[in-house]
């Protein structure tokens, strides 16, 4: 694909007319029920060079101008200075190295002190431009197992045109991700808390989407990684982390992702997918393990969520692993969607032996979790959130290591303290223990959730 020629996307499940870049992120979910994808993978092995320096908010401006560019690359400068310029770190994602062979690559340091930040920053940005262009009220709706509900909800706080709606499994968040979400004071922001599981939530959600009269009434946009937006801004990070290793270990390098939706370390493995040379992947879950299952079985079998210290992968029906289906099956979308069809009907899917490639798996328990974070203290003396810690359980020997951390460990202060002795906190944090929590539960189901839509729309 040359410059300037218009990047296009379509479904994992083949269903819909190719769509831009602004089209695909105000779509969200593919109206036929897949998710949308580029047509076409562009190869960045030649720009790497003429990227090595640029700063953070630089890189991701002409990483992101290759997918979507119907917008300049001057106003991409524009959007990412402002989504990034607000990080706590100068670098925006420092890479820190422990020893000889490991590193952690922070992704804490934005307005929520989590991962997601990155991508959500930026969507809020595209999302008041898209306001802006059109003149329409957006409807926000998304779902969170704990980081992706403040991170959105801080990317679109107080913008005008805009209501965000997040629901969330009550009871099977952190209690500070849950003040980060209930206790902003913002009229255009809805925490919704409903029974049940995150995937629970995640399934209510794709169901609304799927009414396509309702989405287009409310003018229905979405904030989870079923965004390819999502996806995109956060291949950036393995880019920057790429760039600050040293030279001469880049190529074997292995990227350790604690992740239950998938969308984390597709990132990675798509950017790997577009020419960057790393040694491959390593997914790290805690005991909701189905991507481990996955990747040393070959089965993808949903079972019932585990509540976990970990609370942010207690998932058992990963988004993304539709998107990487779809390439792992060479773009076929029949295939992809006969699959996802399986999984909606009996939730399993045999691969017929573990998926060739680049990508392995572990799997952490709630009763190793803890040690684990002592352990990262002790021989390093670093603090990691109990999502970190997941990544710290199978380091390969003789090989570098680069664990992504997803969280402040003053999120999560309680695993914390009982690992370390230390309860970590945070000025941002602290500040959420005495506001009062605006709550707003809802049922389980599609309906209850567009009855709430339709009355709290356009209150803000």
């Amino acid at each position: 694909m040359r410059e300037g020629e218009g990047m296009q996307y379509v479904s994992t499940r083949g269903g819909v007319r190719p769509h831009s870049f602004l089209e695909a992120v105000e779509a969200g979910l593919a109206p036929d029920g897949g998710l949308l994808v580029p047509v076409e993978l562009p190869d960045i092995r030649a720009r790497l060079t003429d990227w090595e320096e640029l700063p953070y908010a630089e890189l991701a401006a002409e990483f992101l101008a290759l997918f979507g560019p119907e917008l300049a690359r001057e106003e991409w400068r524009g959007l990412t200075a402002e989504a990034y310029g607000g990080f706590a770190d100068p670098d925006v994602a420092p890479l820190v190295r422990l020893d000889g062979q490991t590193f952690v690559l922070e992704l804490f340091h934005g307005p929520t002190l989590a991962f997601k930040d990155f991508a959500l920053q930026l969507l809020g940005l595209l999302y008041k431009r898209l306001v802006a262009a059109s003149g329409k009220r957006l409807t926000v709706l998304g779902a969170t197992s704990g980081d992706t509900g403040s991170a959105a909800i801080h990317g679109c706080l107080g913008r005008e045109g805009i209501s965000i709606f997040i629901l969330y499994p009550d009871g099977r968040v952190a209690p500070l991700q849950e003040r980060q979400m209930a206790c902003t004071g913002a009229a255009n922001v809805f925490a919704m808390p409903v029974p049940g599981t995150f995937d629970d939530a995640q399934r209510v959600v794709k169901e609304v989407f799927r009414d396509h009269a309702f989405a287009e009434e409310v003018n229905l946009v979405a904030v989870n990684s079923i965004n390819i937006a999502r996806v995109l801004a956060q291949c950036v990070y393995y880019l920057h982390a790429w760039r600050r290793l040293p030279a001469d270990v880049r190529a074997g390098a292995e990227f350790v992702v604690p992740t239950g939706n998938f969308g984390n370390v597709l990132a990675g493995w798509l950017l790997q997918k577009m020419g960057l040379p790393v040694g491959g992947f390593r997914v790290a879950t805690n005991q909701n393990d189905i991507l481990w299952r996955f990747f040393t079985a070959g089965v993808y079998e949903q079972r019932g969520v585990e509540p976990s210290c970990a609370p942010s992968m207690d998932i058992q029906a990963a988004s993304n692993f539709e998107r990487y289906l779809y390439y792992l099956y060479g773009g076929d979308a029949v295939r992809t969607g006969a699959v996802m069809e399986t999984v909606a009907r009996s939730g399993r899917h045999e691969a017929g032996g573990v998926p060739a490639g680049t990508i392995r798996a572990s799997r952490m328990s709630d009763a190793e979790i803890v040690p684990a974070i002592r352990m990262v203290q002790e021989r390093w003396g670093y603090t990691v959130d109990p999502h970190t810690a997941c990544g710290f359980g199978e380091l390969a020997d003789g090989r570098v290591s680069v664990v992504l951390a997803t969280a402040s460990p003053a999120k999560f202060p309680e695993t914390v303290a009982a690992a370390t002795g230390v309860e970590p906190r945070h000025p941002f944090l602290e500040a959420l223990k005495d506001k009062p929590l605006q709550r707003w539960p809802v049922g389980p189901d599609a309906g209850s959730v567009k009855a709430f839509l339709r009355a709290h729309r356009g209150t803000a």
